[in-house]
């Protein structure tokens, strides 16, 4: 801005000057403030209003969305189903987009690992010295629901497993939540979202199949503003069919955001593979 004001100010540098210089900077300026109006940050409602409509909570939990480029985090999972299992604490690295790395450990032993890709899910455990190493049939089969990479990803941090921007939904509310429910039902499974008032992150996303009578419920508690980011800090995962429940507490101790991550992950040598029946 003070260029151009010496400019004008300037008559014999004015007229250097031509019709496309002049062409130029008003397009590289209108590029420049449509670039900054694009950007946006994320959504507060302070005050908890529950009148909105339910294109605009969607709208917000997109723009809610996580946009850092990575996660190392600290936790301890708990596990209840067919064999229960003792606590366990874990590492979690996370490379958005491109990988998800989990290593768990037993009072300070090693006692498995997870590496999930856009491709692939591998993990290994050392108790029955077991791996597996293919794509998200298991996944997919352990909570009741169709995964790929994406749907994990957003699990994790608290965003909707399914596009909610490809129907139009029903939108009703309660003191602490908008639940949104499809218009027009689905014939294979029923939906239920119920998304945060204040940060329009979920607090609990609900799959049912209707013909295997399966059901995934994900409850998500204890968010926490982490460089302006809204992070579920505990995760409830529940999945059922007529005959096994199973359970899973994901409990966040720490989180840091856009570290250097690396997934160092290695199948040992003589463990039995998980083969899929």
């Amino acid at each position: 801005m003070l260029k151009l004001q010496k400019i004008i100010t300037k008559p014999l540098l004015y007229a250097k000057i031509n019709h496309k210089m002049l062409k130029k900077i008003a397009i590289i300026t209108l590029v420049i403030i449509s670039f900054s109006a694009c950007k946006t940050t994320k959504v507060i409602n302070e005050d908890g209003n529950l009148g909105l409509s339910s294109k605009k909570v969607i709208k917000n939990h997109y723009i809610n969305s996580f946009d850092k480029k990575s996660i190392n985090a600290k936790l301890k999972i708990k596990y209840k189903g067919k064999s229960s299992l003792p606590s366990v604490t874990g590492s979690l690295r996370l490379q958005k987009d491109k990988a998800i790395w989990i290593s768990l450990t037993k009072l300070g032993f090693p006692v498995g690992k997870v590496l999930i890709t856009p491709e692939r899910v591998s993990f290994y455990e050392k108790i029955n010295r077991t791996y597996f190493d293919g794509d998200f049939t298991l996944l997919s089969n352990f909570l009741g629901t169709e995964l790929n990479f994406q749907k994990v990803q957003d699990l994790l941090l608290g965003q909707s497993i399914l596009d909610l921007k490809k129907e139009a939904f029903e939108i009703t509310s309660t003191d602490q939540n908008y639940l949104l429910k499809p218009k027009v039902n689905n014939p294979l499974f029923d939906v239920l979202f119920l998304i945060n008032p204040i940060n329009f992150k979920l607090n609990s996303q609900q799959l049912k199949q209707k013909g295997e009578n399966n059901t995934l419920v994900i409850n998500y508690t204890d968010y926490e503003t982490i460089d302006n980011e809204f992070f579920p800090r505990k995760i409830h995962i529940t999945a059922k069919d007529l005959k096994n429940t199973s359970t899973i507490d994901v409990d966040y101790k720490s989180v840091e955001f856009d570290k250097a991550v690396s997934f160092p992950f290695e199948i040992p040598k003589n463990y039995e593979k998980i083969e899929l029946e």
